[in-house]
Protein backbone atom coordinates (compact mmCIF):
# COMPACT_ATOMS: atom_id res chain seq x y z
CA UNK A 1 0.00 0.00 0.00
CA UNK A 2 1.00 3.38 -0.66
CA UNK A 3 1.33 6.15 2.33
CA UNK A 4 0.90 8.83 3.61
CA UNK A 5 -2.94 10.11 2.86
CA UNK A 6 -4.09 14.13 3.35
CA UNK A 7 -7.22 15.98 4.31
CA UNK A 8 -9.17 17.17 2.36
CA UNK A 9 -12.67 19.50 1.75
CA UNK A 10 -15.59 17.17 0.93
CA UNK A 11 -17.39 17.61 -2.13
CA UNK A 12 -20.67 19.31 -2.25
CA UNK A 13 -23.80 17.56 -2.08
CA UNK A 14 -26.27 16.47 -5.08
CA UNK A 15 -29.64 16.14 -4.68
CA UNK A 16 -31.88 14.45 -7.14
CA UNK A 17 -34.89 15.65 -8.85
CA UNK A 18 -38.33 14.78 -7.07
CA UNK A 19 -40.39 11.60 -8.23
CA UNK A 20 -42.97 8.96 -7.51
CA UNK A 21 -44.17 8.26 -3.99
CA UNK A 22 -44.14 5.20 -2.99
CA UNK A 23 -46.01 3.71 -0.12
CA UNK A 24 -45.14 4.84 3.18
CA UNK A 25 -42.85 1.85 5.54
CA UNK A 26 -42.68 1.75 8.90
CA UNK A 27 -39.40 -0.08 10.38
CA UNK A 28 -39.84 -0.43 14.04
CA UNK A 29 -36.28 0.97 14.95
CA UNK A 30 -35.11 4.30 14.61
CA UNK A 31 -32.14 4.99 12.54
CA UNK A 32 -28.66 5.61 13.97
CA UNK A 33 -25.17 5.82 12.98
CA UNK A 34 -23.76 2.40 12.49
CA UNK A 35 -20.35 3.75 11.25
CA UNK A 36 -17.85 5.99 13.47
CA UNK A 37 -15.64 8.15 11.03
CA UNK A 38 -14.54 11.33 11.28
CA UNK A 39 -17.13 13.66 9.69
CA UNK A 40 -15.52 16.66 9.89
CA UNK A 41 -12.75 15.52 7.60
CA UNK A 42 -14.29 12.65 5.41
CA UNK A 43 -14.07 13.04 1.53
CA UNK A 44 -16.08 11.79 -1.24
CA UNK A 45 -14.56 10.91 -4.74
CA UNK A 46 -18.41 11.48 -6.09
CA UNK A 47 -21.25 14.29 -4.89
CA UNK A 48 -23.50 12.25 -2.89
CA UNK A 49 -26.73 11.50 -4.47
CA UNK A 50 -29.88 12.01 -2.36
CA UNK A 51 -33.49 11.34 -2.99
CA UNK A 52 -36.16 14.36 -2.38
CA UNK A 53 -38.59 14.22 0.16
CA UNK A 54 -42.06 13.24 -1.45
CA UNK A 55 -39.87 11.59 -4.61
CA UNK A 56 -40.50 8.17 -6.04
CA UNK A 57 -38.35 6.27 -4.04
CA UNK A 58 -37.74 8.45 -1.23
CA UNK A 59 -40.30 6.22 1.50
CA UNK A 60 -37.85 3.41 0.45
CA UNK A 61 -34.81 5.43 0.90
CA UNK A 62 -35.91 5.83 4.53
CA UNK A 63 -36.89 2.90 5.15
CA UNK A 64 -33.64 1.05 3.86
CA UNK A 65 -31.65 3.63 5.79
CA UNK A 66 -34.06 2.70 9.18
CA UNK A 67 -33.86 -0.81 8.79
CA UNK A 68 -29.72 -0.88 8.73
CA UNK A 69 -29.67 1.61 11.20
CA UNK A 70 -31.42 -0.96 13.28
CA UNK A 71 -28.19 -3.43 13.59
CA UNK A 72 -29.65 -6.50 11.28
CA UNK A 73 -27.99 -6.56 7.78
CA UNK A 74 -30.10 -9.66 6.76
CA UNK A 75 -33.45 -8.33 7.68
CA UNK A 76 -31.96 -5.04 5.81
CA UNK A 77 -31.64 -6.23 2.52
CA UNK A 78 -34.72 -7.95 2.05
CA UNK A 79 -37.46 -6.69 -0.62
CA UNK A 80 -40.13 -5.02 1.34
CA UNK A 81 -43.25 -6.70 1.23
CA UNK A 82 -45.89 -5.10 -0.99
CA UNK A 83 -42.40 -2.99 -3.23
CA UNK A 84 -41.77 -3.17 -6.48
CA UNK A 85 -38.16 -5.05 -6.83
CA UNK A 86 -36.69 -2.96 -9.77
CA UNK A 87 -37.31 0.64 -7.28
CA UNK A 88 -35.78 -1.24 -4.73
CA UNK A 89 -32.77 -2.15 -6.91
CA UNK A 90 -32.67 1.37 -7.91
CA UNK A 91 -32.86 2.76 -3.87
CA UNK A 92 -30.17 0.26 -2.81
CA UNK A 93 -27.38 1.24 -6.34
CA UNK A 94 -27.81 4.75 -5.02
CA UNK A 95 -26.58 3.80 -2.03
CA UNK A 96 -24.19 1.75 -2.14
CA UNK A 97 -22.42 4.23 -5.21
CA UNK A 98 -22.36 7.43 -2.24
CA UNK A 99 -20.86 4.90 0.61
CA UNK A 100 -18.15 3.30 -1.91
CA UNK A 101 -17.67 6.65 -3.16
CA UNK A 102 -17.65 8.25 0.41
CA UNK A 103 -14.94 4.99 1.44
CA UNK A 104 -12.71 5.58 -2.05
CA UNK A 105 -12.81 8.97 -1.11
CA UNK A 106 -10.22 8.74 1.80
CA UNK A 107 -7.99 7.03 -0.41
CA UNK A 108 -7.73 9.98 -3.02
CA UNK A 109 -4.31 10.38 -1.70
CA UNK A 110 -3.11 6.89 -1.19
CA UNK A 111 -4.45 5.67 -4.48
CA UNK A 112 -2.56 7.10 -7.20
CA UNK A 113 -1.70 6.32 -10.78
CA UNK A 114 2.26 5.87 -9.42
CA UNK A 115 0.63 3.43 -6.54
CA UNK A 116 -1.68 2.15 -8.78
CA UNK A 117 -0.70 2.03 -12.61
CA UNK A 118 -3.26 -0.69 -13.42
CA UNK A 119 -6.93 -1.89 -11.94
CA UNK A 120 -6.22 -4.79 -9.91
CA UNK A 121 -7.31 -6.93 -7.06
CA UNK A 122 -4.04 -8.21 -6.36
CA UNK A 123 -1.82 -10.19 -9.32
CA UNK A 124 -4.47 -12.39 -10.56
CA UNK A 125 -7.07 -10.11 -11.36
CA UNK A 126 -7.03 -6.99 -13.55
CA UNK A 127 -9.42 -4.84 -15.16
CA UNK A 128 -9.54 -3.10 -17.85
CA UNK A 129 -11.89 -0.35 -18.54
CA UNK A 130 -15.30 0.00 -21.55
CA UNK A 131 -18.30 1.46 -21.34
CA UNK A 132 -19.71 0.20 -24.46
CA UNK A 133 -20.45 3.98 -25.62
CA UNK A 134 -17.20 6.22 -25.10
CA UNK A 135 -14.77 3.76 -24.81
CA UNK A 136 -15.82 0.35 -26.72
CA UNK A 137 -13.05 -1.57 -27.00
CA UNK A 138 -11.00 -2.42 -23.08
CA UNK A 139 -8.43 -0.19 -22.16
CA UNK A 140 -5.85 -0.50 -19.53
CA UNK A 141 -5.34 2.28 -17.18
CA UNK A 142 -4.66 3.26 -13.58
CA UNK A 143 -6.90 2.35 -10.78
CA UNK A 144 -7.79 5.74 -9.97
CA UNK A 145 -8.47 6.73 -13.75
CA UNK A 146 -10.73 3.52 -13.95
CA UNK A 147 -12.87 3.96 -10.74
CA UNK A 148 -13.21 7.51 -12.49
CA UNK A 149 -14.07 6.73 -15.64
CA UNK A 150 -16.54 3.73 -13.06
CA UNK A 151 -18.10 6.36 -10.91
CA UNK A 152 -18.82 8.74 -13.94
CA UNK A 153 -20.87 6.16 -15.65
CA UNK A 154 -22.73 5.54 -12.33
CA UNK A 155 -23.97 8.66 -12.08
CA UNK A 156 -24.56 9.43 -15.53
CA UNK A 157 -26.86 6.40 -16.12
CA UNK A 158 -28.16 7.29 -12.44
CA UNK A 159 -29.55 10.20 -14.00
CA UNK A 160 -30.96 9.28 -17.27
CA UNK A 161 -34.34 8.91 -16.99
CA UNK A 162 -34.54 6.76 -19.57
CA UNK A 163 -32.84 3.99 -17.62
CA UNK A 164 -34.48 5.29 -14.33
CA UNK A 165 -38.06 6.95 -14.81
CA UNK A 166 -39.08 9.52 -12.47
CA UNK A 167 -42.39 10.19 -13.07
CA UNK A 168 -45.65 8.25 -11.85
CA UNK A 169 -46.50 5.39 -14.04
CA UNK A 170 -42.59 5.18 -16.16
CA UNK A 171 -41.79 1.91 -16.73
CA UNK A 172 -38.61 0.58 -16.44
CA UNK A 173 -36.43 -0.22 -19.54
CA UNK A 174 -36.49 -4.04 -20.34
CA UNK A 175 -33.01 -4.50 -19.46
CA UNK A 176 -33.06 -2.56 -16.57
CA UNK A 177 -31.55 -5.80 -14.50
CA UNK A 178 -29.21 -6.30 -16.69
CA UNK A 179 -28.08 -2.77 -16.22
CA UNK A 180 -28.12 -2.62 -12.57
CA UNK A 181 -26.11 -6.06 -12.55
CA UNK A 182 -23.38 -4.51 -14.41
CA UNK A 183 -23.47 -1.11 -11.58
CA UNK A 184 -22.96 -3.83 -9.02
CA UNK A 185 -20.54 -5.58 -10.38
CA UNK A 186 -18.50 -2.52 -11.42
CA UNK A 187 -19.00 -1.60 -7.96
CA UNK A 188 -16.94 -4.66 -6.54
CA UNK A 189 -14.15 -3.76 -8.17
CA UNK A 190 -13.59 -1.08 -6.14
CA UNK A 191 -14.31 -2.63 -2.95
CA UNK A 192 -11.41 -5.47 -4.34
CA UNK A 193 -9.03 -3.27 -4.61
CA UNK A 194 -9.37 -1.80 -1.71
CA UNK A 195 -9.18 -4.66 0.31
CA UNK A 196 -6.67 -6.01 -1.70
CA UNK A 197 -4.07 -3.12 -2.23
CA UNK A 198 -4.97 -0.48 -0.11
CA UNK A 199 -6.42 -2.80 3.40
CA UNK A 200 -2.99 -1.72 5.31
CA UNK A 201 -4.03 2.15 4.29
CA UNK A 202 -8.00 1.42 5.67
CA UNK A 203 -6.74 -0.18 8.68
CA UNK A 204 -4.35 2.82 9.93
CA UNK A 205 -7.06 5.19 9.21
CA UNK A 206 -9.36 3.13 11.91
CA UNK A 207 -11.94 2.71 8.99
CA UNK A 208 -11.61 -0.92 8.56
CA UNK A 209 -15.08 -1.69 11.21
CA UNK A 210 -16.27 0.79 9.01
CA UNK A 211 -15.30 -0.85 5.31
CA UNK A 212 -16.42 -4.29 6.74
CA UNK A 213 -19.81 -3.74 7.52
CA UNK A 214 -20.38 -1.66 4.05
CA UNK A 215 -18.97 -4.76 2.35
CA UNK A 216 -20.87 -7.15 4.27
CA UNK A 217 -24.03 -4.87 3.77
CA UNK A 218 -22.94 -5.16 0.26
CA UNK A 219 -22.56 -8.59 -0.63
CA UNK A 220 -25.55 -9.55 1.31
CA UNK A 221 -27.66 -7.54 -0.66
CA UNK A 222 -26.09 -8.77 -3.94
CA UNK A 223 -26.49 -12.32 -2.93
CA UNK A 224 -29.94 -11.80 -1.99
CA UNK A 225 -30.37 -10.99 -5.91
CA UNK A 226 -28.08 -13.37 -7.39
CA UNK A 227 -26.61 -9.54 -8.88
CA UNK A 228 -22.99 -10.85 -9.64
CA UNK A 229 -21.99 -14.08 -10.93
CA UNK A 230 -19.80 -16.18 -8.72
CA UNK A 231 -16.46 -16.04 -10.94
CA UNK A 232 -16.49 -11.81 -10.45
CA UNK A 233 -16.56 -12.56 -6.66
CA UNK A 234 -13.40 -14.69 -6.34
CA UNK A 235 -10.98 -11.78 -5.79
CA UNK A 236 -12.51 -11.84 -2.05
CA UNK A 237 -14.34 -15.35 -1.88
CA UNK A 238 -12.99 -16.42 1.21
CA UNK A 239 -13.94 -13.38 3.18
CA UNK A 240 -17.13 -13.27 1.67
CA UNK A 241 -17.84 -16.63 2.80
CA UNK A 242 -17.02 -15.48 5.87
CA UNK A 243 -19.39 -12.64 6.32
CA UNK A 244 -22.07 -14.24 4.28
CA UNK A 245 -22.11 -16.84 7.22
CA UNK A 246 -21.80 -14.46 10.39
CA UNK A 247 -24.83 -13.53 12.30
CA UNK A 248 -25.76 -9.89 12.83
CA UNK A 249 -24.15 -10.66 16.44
CA UNK A 250 -20.91 -11.23 15.28
CA UNK A 251 -19.03 -8.63 13.73
CA UNK A 252 -16.42 -9.15 11.30
CA UNK A 253 -12.88 -9.04 13.23
CA UNK A 254 -9.78 -7.59 11.87
CA UNK A 255 -8.63 -11.23 11.72
CA UNK A 256 -11.07 -11.97 9.14
CA UNK A 257 -10.06 -9.48 7.07
CA UNK A 258 -6.61 -11.27 6.63
CA UNK A 259 -4.35 -10.08 3.66
CA UNK A 260 -3.76 -13.92 2.81
CA UNK A 261 -7.40 -14.69 1.90
CA UNK A 262 -7.42 -11.63 -0.74
CA UNK A 263 -6.30 -11.25 -4.72
CA UNK A 264 -4.62 -14.23 -5.06
CA UNK A 265 -0.59 -14.37 -5.99
CA UNK A 266 -0.93 -16.68 -9.65
CA UNK A 267 -2.07 -15.54 -13.39
CA UNK A 268 -3.23 -12.43 -14.85
CA UNK A 269 -7.30 -12.49 -15.46
CA UNK A 270 -8.37 -9.34 -17.13
CA UNK A 271 -12.05 -8.38 -17.39
CA UNK A 272 -13.44 -5.22 -18.77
Amino acid sequence: ACFPWSTRASAPSHQRRPTRTSKTLQPTRTPFSMFKMNRETEKTFRPQKKALPGSRRYELHKYATATLGAGNLINAVRLPEGEDMNDWLAVNVTDFYNEISLLYGVLMDTCTPACCPTMNAGNKFEYKWADGVKIRKPIRCSAPKYIDYLMTWVQSTLDDEQVFPVRVGEPFPSNILDTIRTMFKRLFRVYAHMYVVHFAALQEMGAEPHLNTCFRHFILFVTEFNLIDGNELAPLGALIDKMIAKNDEMPVSDGDSNAKERGGTAGVAVAA
